[in-house]
C-alpha cells in the first residue's frame, strides 16, 4: 500500500520535536510494510506560517502573515499532487491539510488534532466540506471523535498514538518531586501549576510564552526518559487536549498523573485507578491531588503500575499500526 501524507509540521532534523507524534506514526507504518511519502513544509515554501507556535499560534501572534497563506497552501497543493500520484490513499493531518486532500483527486482520511477543530468551531462550513468528503476521519481520543461528528463526519474512528514501554521502572529520587513537561502555554496549565506546587519540589521541562523560573526548556528525549523515572508524580494539567502524550509517556514508565478533566486526558487517565483527575483551571483541587500523592508513596505506586498496564492494553505502537492498517483498508474498500 502506497500513502501520501500530509502534514504542515514535521521534524526538519535530528532532535527537532515539531510534529515528531506524525514521524512515529509514520515510521511505525512503515515498519508494517506501508510504503509511505511525506509532504511538510521541508517540501515547499511556508512563508514563516509553519512551525515555531504552530500555524494556528503564528497567524494569531502575527497576523500580517496571512498574506502568504494563499501561496503557502498553493505551494503545498502542487507538492502534495507531486508525492499522490501513484498513492493508493492520502491521509491528511489537520483540517486544513485535509482542504489540500481535496485537490490531489485520490481517496483520502483525515486526522484531526485538536487546534484545527477548535478554529473549525468558529468557521464550520469549510470543515464540514473537508470531513464529509473524506473515506474517514480519524481522532486521537474520544473527545475528539465526538467533536469532529458534531461537524458532519459520517465514519470516525478513535485511533491514539502509541507510546514506547520501557523494560523498567525507574526509582524515583528523594525527595519525592512533581514534574511538569510540556509547552510552556496558557492553555496546558502552567500558571494553575506554579500556584498549586508552591513550597513542593517542581521540576518544569519546557519553553514557551509564560515564563517559569528555572525551567529546564526542552531537552532530548532520551533524558525526558530519565526524568519521568526519576518523577514522584506528573502533572498535566491541561485546558484542552486532544491526547496527551507527556500523560501516557509518565504512565508507560508507571509514573500516577494529575490530569485536567478534559478531552484525551480522560482517555487516558482512569480517576482513582491510573491517577487524578482534576477540574481545569482548579489550583486549589490541583494542589489537594498533589499534596495527597506526594505524602502516599503507596498511592503513588498502586496507581503508577494500574496506568503502566493500561499502556500496554490499549496505547502501544502495535495497537495503533493495527488500527491504523484496518482504518486505511475500510478507506479503500
Amino acid at each position: 500500500m502506497k500513502v501520501a501524507v500530509l502534514t504542515t509540521s514535521y521534524p526538519r532534523g535530528p532532535g527537532d520535536v515539531a510534529g515528531l507524534f506524525v514521524a512515529d506514526q509514520v515510521e511505525h507504518l512503515r515498519e508494517r510494510g506501508v510504503e509511505v511519502a511525506v509532504v511538510s513544509p521541508n517540501d515547499f515554501r511556508h512563508y514563516g506560517i509553519a512551525y515555531g507556535a504552530g500555524v494556528a499560534g503564528n497567524l494569531r501572534q502575527r497576523p500580517y502573515l496571512a498574506l502568504g497563506l494563499p501561496l503557502m497552501l498553493g505551494g503545498f497543493a502542487r507538492a502534495a499532487r507531486r508525492a499522490s500520484r501513484d498513492a493508493d490513499l492520502v491521509h491528511a493531518h489537520w483540517l486544513p491539510a485535509g482542504a489540500v486532500a481535496l485537490t490531489t483527486g485520490k481517496p483520502f482520511v483525515v486526522q484531526v488534532w485538536g487546534t484545527d477543530i477548535e478554529l473549525a468551531r468558529r468557521v464550520p462550513w469549510p470543515a464540514r466540506r473537508v470531513l464529509r468528503r473524506a473515506r474517514l476521519v480519524i481522532a486521537p481520543s474520544t473527545a475528539l471523535a465526538e467533536e469532529a461528528r458534531s461537524l458532519g463526519a459520517r465514519d470516525v474512528r478513535t485511533i491514539p498514538s502509541g507510546v514506547d514501554l520501557p523494560p523498567e521502572v525507574g526509582e524515583e529520587t528523594e525527595p519525592p518531586h512533581v514534574l511538569y513537561a510540556g509547552r510552556l502555554s496558557p492553555e496546558k496549565g502552567i500558571r494553575e501549576l506554579v500556584a498549586a506546587a508552591d513550597g513542593m519540589p517542581l521540576v518544569v521541562v519546557g519553553a514557551g510564552p509564560v515564563e517559569v523560573p528555572a525551567a529546564r526548556g526542552f531537552v532530548p528525549h532520551d533524558e525526558l526518559e530519565r526524568l519521568y523515572g526519576e518523577a514522584a508524580v506528573v502533572a498535566c494539567p491541561s485546558h484542552r487536549e486532544g491526547f496527551g502524550v507527556v500523560c501516557a509517556e509518565a504512565m508507560a514508565h508507571g509514573r500516577p498523573v494529575v490530569a485536567g478533566d478534559v478531552g484525551g486526558l480522560r482517555d487516558l487517565v482512569v480517576h482513582e485507578e491510573t491517577g487524578l483527575l482534576v477540574p481545569p483551571g482548579d489550583v486549589d483541587a490541583l494542589r489537594e491531588a498533589l499534596v495527597r500523592l506526594l505524602s502516599d508513596q503507596e498511592l503513588r505506586r498502586r496507581f503508577g503500575e494500574a496506568g503502566r498496564r493500561r499502556i500496554a492494553e490499549r496505547f502501544t505502537w502495535e495497537r495503533f499500526a493495527d488500527d491504523a492498517l484496518h482504518a486505511y483498508e475500510d478507506a479503500l474498500h
